[in-house]
């Protein structure tokens, strides 16, 4: 079984305790969890935000003026930021994690059993609950046993 989930979201305690409870009704079943990948281009978007604000936040504790390598006047709000080192670090780096924590925020919460969907936190907008997702497993793992009577039939 894989669970796939938003870990931005704080949902690995609820994958934690669902492979718990999974493992002790079903032994038979491995149960193995990953992190749900954003869609399309957040994840990048993510990582680009993440890699400039490093690059800002060690312009403005150097005091380097990026605007001067741009041939452009320093903006008063660069001259505020490299004036105010602390707190102008302090919030471009809160800023930017918010952003970058929405970008990878997916709110995923998905159930499969041998590649068969069983549950889709995307499309029903929330999680199982223990016995509803033990009958949905029960009528799957009864319905991968049941043998064809007659497999020549035509």
């Amino acid at each position: 079984m894989n669970i796939y989930y938003c870990y931005s979201c704080g949902y690995r305690k609820v994958f934690e305790d669902y492979a718990g409870i999974i493992q002790q009704k079903y032994p038979e079943i491995s149960v193995i969890g990953a992190n749900y990948d954003p869609p399309g281009l957040n994840m990048y978007l993510s990582r680009m935000i993440g890699f400039g604000k490093m690059i800002l936040i060690m312009c403005i504790l150097s005091g380097v003026n990026i605007f001067a390598w741009l041939n452009k006047p320093q903006p008063a709000w660069w001259s505020w930021c490299l004036e105010n080192k602390l707190y102008a670090c302090m919030m471009m780096f809160f800023l930017a994690n918010m952003i970058e924590g929405q970008l990878v925020s997916s709110g995923a919460f998905e159930i499969s059993l041998n590649n068969i969907p069983l549950w889709s936190k995307l499309e029903t907008g929330r999680i199982p609950q223990p016995p509803e997702l033990f009958q949905i497993i029960d009528n799957t793992l009864q319905f991968s046993k049941m043998d064809m009577p007659n497999s020549n039939f035509v």
